[in-house]
């Protein structure tokens, strides 16, 4: 055995047994090593931010981290944006960041770089192998910490650590760590202000978004009379009929002040307090009203479902008592026959959602309207764009449907955030993947335009509108997505739309709709 092999086999002990990878020379021997283990699954992205946004995709669905292979620095570089995503989503992730060998360090060639320096701010733990016999210990470190936060635990593999030979041993797995304990203080301050009588909101992330959780707090809400919200920036929300509803922050920051402006405190469950996406000029960062009290009652490392599961008992919902009563919410009207638009793309995927799918919402502008539609949908879970920086969405579905088979995914994808991992598509080509992404093509990156007005622009001139369109020439998302493999249908009408859904939903991945809005 070799370090390769050695790093290989501790992956799979603790339970790491898919690979999305983009590899190079460095990495040789550790490809060589995980062709002699066929229980891995290795997945091939043809850019790094395809690798990084499969493997968050993955790990938010199967609740365990997926590894990745990337080739030195630059390699690393280019999954970047998509571990900053990831790591805002907490996701666990192991990143295996091939380098030269140690002697080769020193002739400083081409592709040497600062790998560590790269890894930093988008990682919460980085490591380096310094030989072959260090592997083992190094990559059970790398698991564990990854497992902890989770969080992104990134590991520089030297080309020599990995063909170099170990001497035989048992692999270990990685340790377990359990959750952070909780605090019993924090848990009755934070039932005292439930309890206290004033407007309430309870700010929840994490697991205290899957089904169980919200059944939890839905209890609260009905004890108390609490607000149950969420922002944005959260990894998977448990949505449609029979799951408690949550009211999510807008993005836009007038509606944001406009949601929370009744709140006098707030409950954090895993979460932050709300804040702006930007500064803009004359408008406040911090989205709750001056004077509301902030009360955390459990912070992510611990265990969520149990933090509000011991609130509940604290404000007296018992598991007995009544749940939240709100209405039970309506799924749109179907969207009138004609030309199409983004409400009706919305209106007629919330009616179309299958039961038990995964949607993947990058829809950006488009689709600010539809995550509230989504509680009158078929129960599914709903992934979305957690660190702003886009391009996650069509790596994130490949990832979410590899983790999930047998479940049907959506993709609702703005086109131009959908061109910077367009190369996934051929990956889900590939896999197999049984996936419908629609790209919502307005031919623009109509954000931006809201953005320039909100920043107080009233005129484009021909220089911004050049930066704000994808018009000249507009791309041709049929074509492309059939030279990735992938089968691709247009709709300008309604009616097309609808039928061109039933067509992908009814029938194996992958397909893609180019919806011209």
């Amino acid at each position: 055995m070799n370090g390769a092999d050695i790093l290989t086999d501790t992956l799979l002990a603790s339970g790491i047994d898919v690979c999305f990878a983009n590899p190079g020379t460095s990495e040789m021997h550790f490809v060589a090593a995980l062709d002699r283990k066929p229980e891995m699954r290795c997945v091939l992205g043809l850019s790094e931010t395809v690798v990084t946004g499969a493997a968050d995709g993955y790990a938010r669905m199967a609740d365990k981290p997926a590894a990745t292979l990337l080739h030195t620095g630059p390699g690393l570089a280019n999954g970047l944006a998509n571990l900053h995503n990831a790591r805002r989503a907490r996701t666990p992730m192991v990143n295996i960041v091939g380098d030269h060998a140690t002697h080769h360090l020193a002739f400083d060639a081409p592709l040497t770089s600062d790998i560590e320096g790269l890894a930093r701010p988008m990682s919460d733990w980085v490591g380096r192998i310094a030989n072959a016999g260090d592997v083992a210990h190094r990559t059970r470190e790398a698991i564990t910490a990854a497992r902890a936060i989770p969080g992104i635990a990134t590991l520089v593999l030297p080309a020599d650590a990995a063909w170099t030979p170990v001497a035989g041993g048992t692999v270990q797995a990685a340790a377990v760590s359990p959750p952070r304990a909780l605090d019993p203080a924090a848990i009755a301050a934070a039932a005292a202000a439930l309890r206290s009588g004033r407007r309430v909101g309870l700010m929840m992330s994490g697991h205290a978004l899957r089904a169980d959780a919200l059944a939890v707090a839905g209890r609260i809400a009905a004890a108390t009379g609490a607000s149950l919200l969420c922002q944005m920036s959260n990894s998977r929300v448990a949505r449609g009929r029979g799951r408690v509803d949550v009211g999510r922050v807008p993005y836009v920051v007038d509606q944001a002040l406009a949601f929370l402006a009744d709140l006098e405190t707030v409950v954090l469950i895993g979460a932050k307090p709300p804040v702006a996406f930007f500064a803009y000029p004359g408008k406040p960062s911090s989205l709750l009203p001056p004077s509301c009290e902030v009360v955390t009652a459990a912070v992510a490392g611990q265990d969520l479902l149990q933090a509000l599961t011991a609130l509940a008992d604290a404000v007296g919902a018992t598991p007995s008592g009544a749940g939240a009563t709100a209405a039970v919410p309506q799924l749109p009207p179907a969207p009138t026959l004609g030309p199409l638009t983004a409400a009706a793309v919305m209106a007629a995927v919330v009616r179309a959602i299958p039961d038990n799918a995964i949607v993947v919402d990058e829809s950006v502008s488009s689709g600010r309207n539809f995550f509230a539609l989504t509680a009158a949908a078929a129960p599914h879970d709903y992934l979305q764009l957690t660190g702003g920086a886009i391009g996650l969405g069509i790596a994130m579905a490949t990832g979410a449907a590899i983790a999930g088979p047998g479940r049907k995914v959506i993709d609702l994808q703005a086109d131009g955030s959908a061109l910077y991992a367009a190369q996934g598509l051929w990956t889900q080509a590939r896999e197999a993947c049984d996936v419908v992404t629609i790209i919502l093509s307005n031919r623009s990156y109509a954000i931006l335009e809201g953005e320039m007005r909100a920043v107080g622009v009233r005129q484009f001139g021909r220089n911004a509108r050049r930066m704000l369109t994808l018009d000249e020439p507009a791309i041709d998302w049929v074509s492309l997505a059939k030279g990735f493999g992938v089968e691709g249908l247009r709709a300008t009408t309604v009616e097309d739309f609808t039928h061109h859904l039933a067509t992908a939903l009814a029938a194996p991945g992958p397909w893609l709709i180019e919806a011209v809005i």
